[in-house]
């Protein structure tokens, strides 16, 4: 196993990432420069967080365009593994690697604050060995959250069983005061239909350790790696 993390022009949660699954994994987390095209035989790669090229466009619009992307496009293609999380998640969405888009919150604000996830089965990477009753506290901070997609892509993701996560309650109910920026059906994580790319918007590295004094998101990422 080899874990890389891409970094591009504005990305701001890479260093949170990094750390967070060397400190998880025992290993060296090899950073992977934008322009670069080399993933330097890493198994697993991450797209971290932030505001890639600035988000002027649309979110990860211009990010998927790096030459690194082509190189993780073919790495996810041949069933390699790839996660992106809040602004990595868009980018995987603008390169066509889920389905769906990330649209503006909407009360259009940008929105930072604990939410609450529910898992939504236990058949792949990020939720196998989590519990599907627990309401798991992961911290949100995006401008364009709010995923979307057609009814056949929907109704493709649930019977699918490609839906991660969905937001709700503390208690753990699915409902819409719980959902933070009106994503669809609550989403707020999904993987592509052979499982092996994941999608995620809030942020389990923000939450993995305990000197943040919540480590719910540890369990996600160990998930990954059990």
């Amino acid at each position: 196993m080899k874990i890389g993390v891409v970094i591009f022009p504005g990305s701001n949660c890479d260093r949170d990432l990094i750390e967070t699954l060397g400190d998880l994994t025992g290993t060296q987390v090899i950073e992977l420069w934008h322009k670069d095209t080399d993933l330097k035989e890493c198994t697993h790669i991450f797209l971290p967080g932030g505001f890639s090229y600035g988000d002027y466009l649309r979110s990860g619009a211009i990010a998927k365009l790096s030459p690194i992307m082509q190189s993780v496009i073919e790495h996810a293609n041949k069933g390699g593994f790839v996660m992106g999380i809040c602004n990595g998640f868009q980018i995987l969405c603008e390169s066509g690697l889920l389905p769906g888009a990330l649209l503006h919150n909407n009360n259009l604000k940008f929105i930072c604050k604990d939410v609450f996830l529910k898992p939504q089965n236990n058949s792949q990477l990020a939720t196998k060995n989590l519990d599907s009753t627990k309401a798991y506290k992961i911290p949100i901070a995006h401008g364009e959250g709010r995923y979307y997609a057609d009814d056949k892509t929907l109704s493709d993701l649930e019977s699918n069983n490609q839906i991660l996560f969905k937001y709700c309650s503390q208690e753990g109910n699915i409902t819409e005061e719980s959902n933070p920026n009106g994503a669809l059906n609550n989403i707020a994580g999904i993987c592509n239909k052979q499982g092996n790319v994941i999608g995620m918007m809030p942020h389990p590295e923000r939450c993995a350790t305990e000197h943040l004094l919540n480590i719910d998101g540890k369990a996600i990422l160990q998930s990954i790696f059990a």
